[in-house]
């Protein structure tokens, strides 16, 4: 059991390293090429297909807070009606 751990070991982190891996992205041979969008005339990188618009990953527009403060008093708190 103790001899088996070293060849475990040796076998598992290549393959293990091999999952972090970054390449270019290619298209594969014999794949057709995404569609153009309407009214451009020419194909999208690969770079632009793989960016976020905004919408998809907006950003921060407030900082985050360091310490605690009092609300605000919120008008639109209201309780519920009956």
């Amino acid at each position: 059991m103790i001899r088996a751990a070293p060849f475990a070991l040796l076998v598992l982190l290549p393959a293990l390293s091999a999952c972090g891996s970054q390449k270019d992205l290619t298209q594969v041979a014999g794949q057709p090429a995404p569609p153009v969008p309407y009214a451009r005339k020419d194909p999208q990188t690969s770079a632009e297909l793989l960016a976020l618009d905004p919408q998809a990953a907006p950003e921060r527009s407030v900082e985050l807070r360091k310490q605690s403060e009092e609300r605000q008093d919120d008008p639109f708190d209201l309780p519920p009606e009956d």
